[in-house]
């Protein structure tokens, strides 16, 4: 079936590891899940992959599967709450760029088959400027950083920009600030951020909000439930819920940008 309908491809990362990237992205996409919206997630971080633990999740095949010709890309998908589908990390997807043209369009005719039924597809990056989070974050429409209060973040988070900017032509970033102590402490990151990225690159960042720090956090993961649906009321969950009501006003991309087989060829093509 070929996938006509658009589909909001946004890659979640951040530069350096330990700003709570996986967090915003497992309870942005419940949150989405939430609302009705036919939501993916791609655990795209190969070395540390966690979205299934995050979640309580049983996991016991994944993409690397799939390339191997064992199943099928449907038969490696978990269900989360509220619907949400989730395609397990997989070591596999390092030789996305080695893959011959069959196998290119085997991944791609895969995706696209899911793709037709998807309203959104989160993908879930790995820290860090590696090939393999270049390689994602070039493939998707929208790109939402995130970022903390710490000297290194704001550096890391810059120098993922300048690589996509400088490198691919991305000039539009999505921006986070998480695990402030106040609504104004994320707006002085974002300025902190923005008067580096004014100076030096030629980029629009787009200030979607701030997500407080909240000891409920470290509660869910440890009960392996996302924040969202265990603490719905906590000062996390209502600010994340924002954040995805910010993305649920992105306007949908229209074809081929929007198409999932876009995102793959883009992704396959390296």
């Amino acid at each position: 079936m070929v996938n006509t309908k658009p589909v909001k491809v946004i890659a979640v990362t951040g530069g350096k590891g330990g700003v709570g990237k996986s967090n915003i992205s497992v309870n942005m996409a419940v949150a989405l899940a939430q609302q009705g919206y036919k939501t993916m997630m791609l655990d795209a971080d190969l070395g540390l992959a966690n979205i299934d633990i995050m979640l309580g999740l049983k996991v016991t095949r994944n993409l690397s599967h799939v390339l191997a010709g064992e199943c099928d890309l449907e038969d490696i998908v978990v269900e989360g709450p509220h619907g949400l589908q989730i395609i397990p990390a997989s070591s596999g997807m390092q030789q996305m760029s080695e893959l011959s043209t069959v196998e290119h369009a085997g991944i791609i005719r895969a995706f696209s088959q899911i793709g037709h039924q998807l309203d959104y597809l989160i993908i879930d990056t790995s820290a860090g400027i590696t090939d393999n989070v270049v390689s994602f974050t070039r493939a998707s429409q929208d790109v939402l950083v995130v970022v903390c209060d710490e000297p290194t973040s704001i550096t890391d988070a810059y120098a993922l920009m300048k690589v996509m900017n400088q490198d691919h032509g991305m000039n539009r970033f999505n921006i986070v600030a998480n695990m402030v102590r106040s609504p104004q402490e994320g707006r002085d990151i974002f300025a902190k951020l923005l008067k580096v990225t004014d100076r030096f690159l030629d980029v629009g960042l787009n200030y979607i909000g701030s997500v407080p720090f909240d000891e409920n956090v470290r509660k869910a993961v440890k009960k392996q439930k996302a924040l969202v649906e265990l603490f719905p009321r906590s000062p996390a969950s209502i600010a994340i819920k924002s954040v995805a009501k910010r993305v649920e006003q992105w306007p949908v991309p229209s074809t081929p940008n929007g198409n999932i087989e876009f995102f793959m060829e883009r992704l396959v093509s390296g």
